[in-house]
């Protein structure tokens, strides 16, 4: 429920619409809907301009549609599912039509109204997403459609890692001008360093679980970017396109 929600509501019960205890039910599950297996937060759009995020991963079919139609149901927002299967998405694609599902992202997605307070679609506010290389476009794909939903304009530069530094050095002016970056590498996770030392606006640095033994599927990586030595990188948790697609979002936004 979003604030002019509430005022709609306000305004039906002063004009004898509805009755006080209607109102009262109204409110008290615009705070959250206790599911049984969820509690599903429907006052979080309100607080953030953004209906909550399912997080897709350990639930059954079956829990993922109930929750995504309770949101539905109390929102006008754009909804999203992130680490969902083939099998997850089938099984809400036939009670909800609406629903696209990108496989690069992993994600379930309803495409709704633009966020309130979403930034402008232009190249001053463009989020730039850069890979190190092709195998952490899966998380990328992650980080790009939760910032679209979130109503921003994003750009992609892909397989631009340090082992070929001079692909990187091709797309310098795009760096220099970016408004937030988001940089995301395996293996050493050196390239976030790179990018920080390039750029003139903040650098969201995700670690990815792409490497081989001593990567400790992005413990490496992780460590190496908490250790960068560039000033304004700024680090989510391996695999955390997500949390770095919202992050960049409402950098953007700023004014």
């Amino acid at each position: 429920m979003t604030k002019n929600d509430i005022l709609r509501l306000l305004e039906a019960y002063k004009d004898g619409g509805i009755t006080k205890e209607d109102a009262a039910e109204s409110l008290s599950k615009a705070a959250f809907e206790d599911m049984g297996f969820a509690n599903v937060d429907h006052s979080r759009e309100a607080r953030q301009g953004f209906p909550e995020v399912v997080y897709a991963a350990g639930k059954t079919k079956e829990q993922v549609l109930a929750i995504l139609q309770s949101l539905a149901a109390a929102s006008d927002g754009s909804l999203l599912a992130t680490r969902a299967s083939r099998e997850q998405y089938d099984f809400v694609k036939a009670e909800m039509p609406e629903a696209e599902y990108d496989e690069e992202a992993r994600a379930i997605y309803v495409r709704r109204a633009k966020p309130v307070g979403a930034p402008p679609e232009d190249e001053a506010h463009e989020i730039l997403i850069i890979t190190a290389g092709t195998s952490d476009i899966p998380v990328a794909a992650e980080a790009r459609l939760t910032a679209e939903l979130y109503g921003n304009r994003v750009k992609t530069l892909y397989d631009c890692g340090v082992a070929g530094i001079h692909r990187l050095a091709a797309h310098e002016d795009e760096i220099r001008c970016a408004r937030v970056i988001i940089c995301i590498a395996g293996m050493e996770g050196a390239l976030a360093s790179v990018i920080g030392g390039l750029a003139s606006g903040p650098v969201i640095a995700v670690p990815t679980s792409v490497g081989y033994g001593a990567a400790l599927h992005g413990v490496t990586a992780l460590l190496s970017m908490l250790s960068s030595c560039a000033a304004g990188v700024s680090v989510v948790n391996i695999d955390n396109g997500f949390g770095a697609g919202v992050l960049a979002s409402k950098i953007n936004a700023l004014s």
